[in-house]
């Protein structure tokens, strides 16, 4: 049987068709970090291979120009850069063009080739996030910067090029069309109940408890009421923090354990899945309003977005939430 749900935060549809789909326990895979070496002359993040990289931004320890723990590097094939002339024209109604400046950074996050996040220490993913809210910081005080993503590929499905753990953080001169989507419904909430959408998301799935994975003192994780894939899953913060720049530095080791316990939970119940996560912020110029909450979503690439996906932009999830939820229960440590 097929339903359909809406996704409260974009008003986009989801068709949940469980009888395409398999079983949860199918969708496990077969996986091992030690198929990896620890390190891989090849690789350009490794170790000893610095000079393949453009110069540190960022790196832990900073005095320590060998035994680095983490090092945050511009991205060498870069989606926007800083020596772009920012310019603007349009070429008759219809064609517009500006130049493509902004900021595509690496985060590399381990000098252990064959590590992860699902596998770290909460020490190690501290680090991680540490860094990250770093250059979100750094990134969101330059004025040409309007919108501020960070992201991670893992794996080929999720469209990684380099198999050391990485991640990218990026600062575009223009706010993306999903992004201002997802804020004009949060914005429309705001304006008609004087309440954050994302917030009342959080407090209800907390009530509902049977899409919820497990929450720590101050974050929730839960798998989401219009699933776009199957697994989809979010972490949010229960207080009102509208940009992960608004994280106070006391409160990431928190984060990172949940963030790590998370992953680990996908990773032992799937297999070490591909996945893509993101972080959501609200653009830096409104930090301060409160129609917002930042959240990280993990997609699991287990499924292929096919012709429907792509020619209508309905996505089709083969298994509930609900059903996900108790099964990741059952990995959960």
């Amino acid at each position: 049987m097929s339903i359909l749900r809406q996704d409260p935060t974009t008003k986009d549809w989801v068709i949940i068709a469980t009888d395409r789909g398999k079983r949860p326990d199918d969708f496990h895979k077969t996986f091992s970090e030690s198929a990896l070496p620890t390190h891989d002359p090849a690789c350009p993040f490794c170790p000893g291979q610095e000079s393949q990289t453009p110069p540190d931004i960022l790196r832990y320890p900073q005095d320590s120009p060998r035994d680095w723990r983490l090092r945050v590097v511009p991205n060498k094939y870069a989606a926007v850069g800083l020596n772009v002339e920012p310019y603007r024209k349009e070429d008759g109604h219809f064609f517009r063009e500006m130049g493509g400046v902004g900021h595509h950074e690496v985060i590399i996050e381990t000098p252990q080739h064959n590590h992860s996040l699902s596998r770290m220490t909460t020490n190690e993913v501290e680090l991680v996030l540490q860094a990250c809210h770093d250059r979100y910081c750094a990134l969101k005080q330059d004025p040409q910067v309007k919108s501020i993503v960070l992201f991670k590929n893992h794996g080929e499905r999720a469209g990684t090029s380099l198999i050391h753990p990485h991640s990218q953080i990026v600062g575009t001169p223009v706010a993306p069309l999903l992004m201002r989507k997802k804020y004009e419904v949060a914005i429309s909430h705001f304006d008609d109940t004087g309440r954050c959408l994302y917030r009342d998301l959080v407090d209800e799935e907390r009530l509902a408890k049977v899409r919820m994975l497990f929450e720590s003192t101050r974050f929730v994780v839960f798998h989401p009421f219009a699933s776009r894939v199957p697994f989809e899953t979010w972490i949010a913060p229960k207080y009102e923090e509208s940009t992960f720049g608004q994280v106070e530095p006391a409160h990431l080791a928190e984060l990172a354990d949940v963030l790590r316990r998370t992953l680990k939970t996908l990773d032992d119940a799937l297999g070490n899945p591909d996945f893509n996560y993101i972080l959501h912020s609200a653009p830096p110029e409104d930090e301060t309003k409160h129609y917002f909450l930042w959240h990280i979503q993990i997609l699991p690439r287990l499924t292929t977005i096919a012709g429907f996906e792509l020619g209508s932009g309905i996505f089709i999830n083969t298994i509930l939430p609900e059903d996900a939820a108790v099964h990741l229960k059952k990995y959960l440590q």
